[in-house]
């Protein structure tokens, strides 16, 4: 195999193979934590803006937007990330042709499937959301809302991309300032375009999308920057078809999981959608609660791939398994910490987003159901995170979809019809999360996962 160096800084590229892994595992993580609080940030203000200037539905319809776009993107993003899994594993390997090849085939197939996903978002999106249920006086705002979203998804997927590429060689901090400079963008866009001219929601749904674009064409102008491990060379845009077919092996199992949880949190939020508008508004100004619990699962389960995936490129194999165990047991504490922090502080949680004491009082009721187990999603999720790094996409593939899909919609059409209460719908989520736990829990134990790519 041949193998070049190709020079670079150590603010370029970090090697996750050298070093003491706690202390690798906490810097590579610290930015990708950074990075999803101030996107949780910015989508908490964007809800709030629109909320406070334009009424509890247009809140409504943009609040519950999560799934539905969640949805949409999860694919495209899970797939990109099987790229993640083949740039790191080549750069562990120090392989950096092979690096280089990974990097265009990705940037040129993100650019193809955005485009895919731009024009099916916009012309499907009526559609769906009335399959969804969606109240009939929020319905005419949530579709305008998501065709302006859908519309400019071509820079969301690119950008995941990008971002993607960085964050494979171990270069967490540059997404972050990135992602710094487009939340605050996007915050003053919101305020700009419906506080200050007073327009609708479609104009918050622009905002987004200019802040991702400014985001995208940031990573754009490092990728192309000459002496890089991860240069990008538009004249060497091509898709290489072996590495196509590692990126595909990795990648399309993320994507259908990650398509999996969004179909079946669809078929939640569809069915939240038929207790009216203040029970929308009440799960959407929980979910924008939750995106914060979810910052050191999701900061630690990306880490986990990129680490275990570059250590096991590097052959390093006991160094995989201290990692793994250090970040998985950070991971839980950290969720469940935040967890029982929602817990007792609901109600002034929610009064933030909402004012009306029936979106309150079911607000309260979905944080106290689900909040105090938030150590099995981020168990569930970090497991997930190893088994993508250690080129097992296919194991949380098959636990998603059995358990977070097809479980949980049995669970739900069975519930629904036999009592029509919405904590009921809220219980889904800890006993498919206690569920999929123990599965993973069983294979972490058992298997040979640590033992190199398949």
């Amino acid at each position: 195999m041949h193998k070049f160096i190709l020079h670079t800084t150590p603010r370029e590229a970090v090697r996750l193979t050298e070093g003491d892994p706690k202390k690798v595992i906490l810097t590579f993580a610290l930015p990708i934590f950074l990075s999803q609080l101030f996107q949780q940030l910015y989508n908490t203000a964007d809800a709030w803006i629109v909320g406070h200037f334009l009424g509890d539905d247009a809140f409504a319809a943009v609040s519950s937007s999560g799934n539905l776009i969640y949805l949409f993107i999860s694919f495209f993003v899970g797939a990109s990330m099987g790229a993640g899994v083949v740039i790191s594993r080549y750069f562990g390997a120090n392989d950096l042709e092979k690096v280089s090849r990974a990097v265009h085939t990705n940037v040129l197939v993100s650019l193809i499937l955005g485009l895919v996903l731009s024009v099916c978002g916009v012309l499907l999106t009526p559609q769906i959301l009335v399959w969804m249920n969606t109240d009939p006086d929020v319905l005419p705002l949530s579709t305008l809302y998501f065709r302006c979203y859908f519309a400019g998804s071509l820079t969301v997927v690119m950008y995941n991309s990008l971002k993607g590429v960085m964050s494979a060689v171990g270069d967490s901090r540059r997404p972050l300032w990135y992602l710094i400079f487009s939340s605050v963008l996007n915050v003053f866009l919101d305020w700009l375009f419906v506080g200050v001219l007073g327009r609708g929601v479609e104009w918050a749904a622009i905002a987004t999308v200019i802040a991702q674009t400014a985001s995208m064409f940031l990573c754009l102008r490092q990728l192309t920057k000459k002496g890089t491990v991860y240069q990008l060379s538009l004249k060497k845009l091509r898709i290489d078809p072996a590495i196509l077919r590692q990126i595909v092996h990795y990648g399309i199992p993320t994507g259908v999981q990650n398509s999996v949880i969004g179909l079946a949190n669809v078929l939640v939020q569809s069915n939240i959608n038929t207790f009216g508008a203040e029970a929308m508004a009440a799960c959407g100004a929980y979910s924008k609660i939750e995106g914060f619990a979810f910052l050191p699962i999701m900061s630690f389960s990306m880490a986990m791939t990129t680490y275990i995936s570059q250590n096991l490129g590097a052959g390093e194999h006991e160094r995989v398994k201290q990692g793994a165990r250090f970040g998985l047991i950070t991971s839980v504490f950290l969720a469940e910490l935040v967890g029982v922090l929602i817990y007792l502080f609901a109600e002034p949680f929610l009064t933030a987003f909402v004012t009306d004491p029936e979106s309150i009082r079911i607000g309260v009721l979905q944080c106290h159901t689900e909040t105090l187990f938030y150590f099995l999603l981020s168990f569930s999720h970090c497991v997930a995170g190893i088994c993508r790094g250690a080129g097992k996409a296919i194991v949380p593939m098959f636990v998603m979809l059995s358990v977070w899909c097809v479980l949980r919609i049995i669970y739900i059409t069975v519930a629904m019809h036999l009592m029509h209460e919405i904590v009921l719908l809220f219980w889904a989520y800890p006993i498919t999360w206690a569920i999929s736990s123990v599965i993973y829990l069983i294979y972490y134990k058992k298997s040979n996962w640590a033992g190199g790519f398949a």
